[in-house]
């Protein structure tokens, strides 16, 4: 029975990566169709593709079987279910939902499209990498690299993560890939985005699905509601939303006139602003909050170390 219900578990946290994967390559399509730059490992996949006139999907393919094939000599417990899904479909999944992204809303560009496809892009980018992530069913063979070099040297994950997107980001310039300002926003801001993310759906969704597949008698009320809600509500209405909103604001685009349209951007370069600066202030609340609480288990520890 309870083979079983491993089974069982093991299944939905392979479903929750797979759409996660489908996710991150439909915000990935978005960063594409705006013209504001892929991550590096994208980039210079699709630079160095376009030059050998082959598709993106069989050319990423083949550098992740490469980097694979390290990763399983290295440290094979960076590998897992999550890892063949990424390193397979998502090149491919890129390549379709550009086709279909082409077909919807065309090639037109202009300010506002440009800020709608940026900001859809990175929310279902960072929402992709948060649910495959979540299940912890193995890394993306790109993202294994990183903790096998600290595994093997002195570097903290943070310099080798940021060492390694460096060395691709060049490479991507030199291949001549989609390199823009979302390429240096994904590569080193992206981490306070899919941490909400995982606070708010990725991590709930995968403790409902731990629940979910416990025996009977020991699973919480109202589990399988509670699943199907994070599902519908939090990962269905995000993507079909982001789709409304840019087609909407495409069909408005062309019916507004020049003052409207220079209103609109005055409000959006508000919006950013303030959204800016209340992102500002919540790292310094968070910092103010962190280190009084350094403070508090220091003295604690400081005056256990007396009683003793």
């Amino acid at each position: 029975m309870q083979k079983k219900q491993s089974w069982a578990n093991l299944l939905m946290k392979t479903l929750v990566s797979f759409f996660g994967v489908a996710i991150l390559s439909m915000g990935t399509t978005f960063l594409r169709g705006g013209n504001v730059g892929l991550d590096p490992f994208t980039a210079v996949n699709t630079g160095i593709s376009n030059h050998l006139h082959i598709g993106l999907g069989v050319y990423q393919l083949a550098v992740n079987f490469v980097i694979f094939i390290f990763i399983f000599l290295l440290d094979r417990k960076q590998i897992g279910i999550g890892t063949i899904l990424n390193m397979v479909l998502v090149g491919f999944e890129i390549q379709w939902f550009t086709t279909i992204y082409h077909q919807l809303f065309g090639y037109r560009t202009g300010f506002l499209v440009v800020t709608a496809d940026t900001l859809i892009g990175l929310l279902l980018f960072t929402l992709g990498a948060s649910l495959y992530m979540a299940p912890n069913l193995g890394a993306a063979p790109y993202d294994a690299i990183a903790p096998i070099i600290t595994q093997r040297t002195k570097l903290s994950y943070r310099v080798a993560r940021i060492t390694q997107d460096i060395l691709f980001l060049i490479a991507a310039v030199i291949a001549g890939g989609p390199v823009g300002f979302a390429t240096i926003i994904v590569a080193f801001f992206t981490g306070p985005l899919i941490s909400w993310w995982n606070e708010h759906v990725s991590d709930p969704l995968v403790k409902t699905i731990d629940e979910s597949t416990l025996p009977k008698d020991q699973r919480s009320k109202n589990t399988v509601t509670t699943l199907l809600t994070h599902i519908g509500k939090r990962t269905y209405h995000t993507v079909a939303n982001a789709f409304e909103t840019t087609e909407t604001m495409r069909r408005d685009i062309e019916s507004a006139s020049t003052s409207d349209l220079k209103t609109q951007l005055k409000i959006i370069r508000r919006n950013m602003t303030n959204s800016k600066a209340m992102y500002d202030s919540f790292v310094q609340q968070y910092h103010l909050i962190e280190d009084e609480l350094q403070k508090r288990i220091a003295r604690a520890k400081e005056k256990n170390s007396k009683n003793n």
